[in-house]
């Protein structure tokens, strides 16, 4: 799978693994997954390389879209993978919520973001078209579930949880 310079990028750029999650900030499975893949980052921190790709399932999820732009526009001041983070162990709080931007702007101002520039880049064209980018390749390569992960290129059938997917990286990293 190609990568490119506008993915969100964690861990080792040498990295055997190459763990690639196509993922929508208000997807309930998506937030579970966020903590198995947090603690596959801590334990295989130079052997994996994590790459984040939006994919909104805005039909279900009415504030995916927004927590995505949210995301990029942290991004746009350094802190996407704070933002990243706060919106999925804050998920449950958000996602019910009427007005989600306001509780996004809390989050942005916590991050110690500047809030004129959050603001203005939350609505700005480039962060939208990035999270439509991410949504459209989805589209050609057949994602049609949030969680989807790809190990190196091959789309996985998601694993049953950390022990699973540390089977899967440990089969990989073996070969």
């Amino acid at each position: 799978m190609e990568l490119n310079d506008a993915d969100w990028k964690s861990g080792n750029p040498e990295a055997k693994i190459v763990l690639v999650e196509y993922s929508d900030f208000q997807c309930p499975a998506c937030a579970v997954y966020f903590s198995v893949v947090d603690q596959l980052l801590k334990d295989y921190s130079d052997d994996i390389l994590f790459v984040y790709r939006h994919f909104p399932l805005r039909t279900i999820h009415p504030h995916a879209e927004i927590a995505a732009y949210a995301a990029e526009a942290a991004g746009r001041q350094g802190k996407f993978w704070e933002m990243y983070e706060k919106l999925f162990r804050s998920q449950a709080l958000w996602s019910l919520e009427k007005n989600a931007k306001q509780t996004f702007l809390g989050y942005a101002n916590e991050l110690g973001l500047a809030e004129t520039k959050f603001l203005e880049d939350l609505e700005s064209n480039t962060v939208k078209e990035k999270v439509i980018k991410d949504y459209q390749f989805g589209l050609r390569i057949q994602i049609n579930a949030t969680p989807t992960f790809f190990l190196n290129g091959k789309k996985l059938q998601n694993p049953a949880g950390y022990e699973a997917f540390k089977k899967i990286i440990d089969s990989e990293l073996n070969r």
